[in-house]
């Protein structure tokens, strides 16, 4: 894909909406991502009402999601998957290389703070990769450090052996994000990585927020040779269908769905996701039931 000019006239200041940009530097070992999140981030925050601080560690983790899967060359899905003994039990974001995101997170009773400690107590991180073609790949880490960026940077340390560095913020308008990450296949040089991540550092959560990729970087490396890629769109967009919502069911066996069929007649679901319900009446559970429908499968996602 043919690079761009980092520089824009002074007016073009304006987030770029629901866009990642994937950009190098020429002379150094470094690459990164900035994302944007707006109209997709607000799909989200309309199927669910979330506290400020579930909602900004919601935010967060969707830009998190879309800066990672822009680093792998493959046609597939990452997932970011928290779960805490905190008031946050449950946190998921999926992310397809096509750059469609959904999320949610699940909460009970008073949150103590806006602090990850607080939030999700003893919680653990799963990164799951799962390609089209080829093998499914899942690393887990203990969630260590004060922000979901910091214990990003530990997971990718640990399981990646690659330096990286994530800057991300979310409030009720918009969720944006920018990573920056060693390039393992050219020379390392430990300078280099200290002079982009400490000028970085010096970014603020407005200029994130409001900043497209472009005066953003032009802002913190104007002395650099930066050559910034063109933008490709993010979505909100949920992978639920009918036929995933049978498997699903399936996998509770043919005693419950009969229990659940007595209780009320029929069965309901909803996708946690995007809100979309699914009806079932005596003749569908009598058809996923059937020998001829239990077959076997593996992909029990909706």
């Amino acid at each position: 894909m043919a690079p761009t000019p980092i520089y824009r006239p002074p007016q073009q200041i304006m987030p770029e909406h629901d866009s990642l940009r994937r950009f190098i530097f020429e002379q150094l070992p470094v690459q990164g991502r900035h994302v944007h999140l707006d109209a997709s981030w607000q799909a989200v925050l309309e199927r669910q009402h979330y506290p400020v601080p579930v909602r900004s560690l919601l935010g967060q983790a969707m830009a998190a999601t879309a800066l990672m899967s822009a680093t792998l060359k493959f046609d597939g899905v990452v997932t970011l998957q928290i779960r805490g003994n905190g008031p946050v039990h449950l946190l998921v974001v999926q992310c397809t290389s096509r750059m469609i995101l959904r999320g949610l997170a699940r909460w009970h009773g008073e949150l103590p703070g806006a602090d990850l400690g607080s939030l999700l107590a003893d919680g653990r991180l799963a990164i799951t990769i799962e390609p089209s073609k080829g093998e499914r790949y899942q690393g887990i880490v203990p969630l260590e450090g004060e922000t979901l960026a910091a214990c990003l940077e530990s997971y990718f340390l640990r399981s990646e052996q690659l330096p990286t560095r994530m800057w991300l913020t979310a409030d009720n308008e918009c969720a944006a994000g920018m990573l920056l990450q060693m390039m393992p296949a050219r020379q390392k040089d430990p300078d280099a990585w200290q002079h982009v991540t400490l000028l970085a550092d010096t970014l603020n959560q407005e200029e994130l927020k409001m900043l497209s990729a472009q005066p953003l970087l032009q802002r913190l490396y104007h002395e650099d040779d930066v050559r910034l890629f063109e933008a490709t769109p993010v979505a909100f967009r949920c992978q639920c269908s009918r036929a995933r919502i049978e498997v699903t069911l399936r996998s509770l066996g043919a005693d419950e769905l009969q229990g659940i069929l007595v209780e009320q007649g029929g069965v309901h679901v909803d996708c946690e996701f995007c809100g979309r319900g699914y009806d079932f009446d005596k003749v569908d559970v009598k058809a996923l039931l059937s020998v001829n429908s239990l077959v076997h499968t593996t992909d029990s996602r909706h």
